[in-house]
């Protein structure tokens, strides 16, 4: 009887030990208010974003932008000129997408997709001017402004635990 007990004990043990290492090296799964607020934190740290389009052959295209603040439902605007190569593949394609990060202090990062849209309405323009528009002569007939409506959201933020999936290497997202 003391051999059974012993036997059973040890491939109870052996059969924990098999399934704890799976569940302490896989990822952790995070809530969406957590993934939010580690994006909202990177994303107000960061001057500049990277927004990406598809242009005309299929292939993307990436520039450095300068976002406005984001709001609370994690929409991102930019200002940008009518006549710019990102107006034309937006207006051809409209799926885009954001990328947050501060590789000097790497803090994390946060990307978006989603759809964008470009609006030409100069009240909202005037409404949302940056001081140095003004050194720009005739600023509110090259501009037009870019509204980003989030799809996903992929976040890796250090301080709050969100890392990649150790054995996919996928970031902690969410749809929204």
């Amino acid at each position: 009887m003391k051999k059974t007990n012993t036997l059973i004990t040890f491939a109870a043990l052996v059969i924990f030990s098999a399934i704890i290492p799976l569940k302490l090296n896989g990822q952790v799964t995070f809530n969406r208010d957590t993934i939010i607020l580690a994006a909202r934190e990177i994303i107000k740290e960061t001057t500049y974003c990277a927004l990406a389009t598809i242009d005309s052959t299929g292939q993307p295209q990436i520039r450095t932008m300068n976002p406005f603040p984001a709001n609370n439902e994690l929409i991102t605007w930019f200002a940008t000129s009518r006549t710019s190569r990102k107006v034309r593949e937006i207006k051809s394609n409209s799926k885009v997408c954001v990328y947050y990060a501060d590789h000097i202090s790497a803090k994390g990062y946060v990307a978006i997709t989603g759809l964008a849209e470009v609006i030409d309405d100069k009240e909202l323009l005037l409404k949302m001017k940056r001081d140095y528009w003004n050194s720009i002569p005739n600023w509110q007939n090259k501009f037009v402004l870019i509204k980003i409506v989030p799809k996903t959201m992929e976040v890796i933020n250090y301080k709050h635990g969100l890392n990649n999936d150790p054995n996919t290497f996928k970031a902690p997202s969410i749809v929204f």
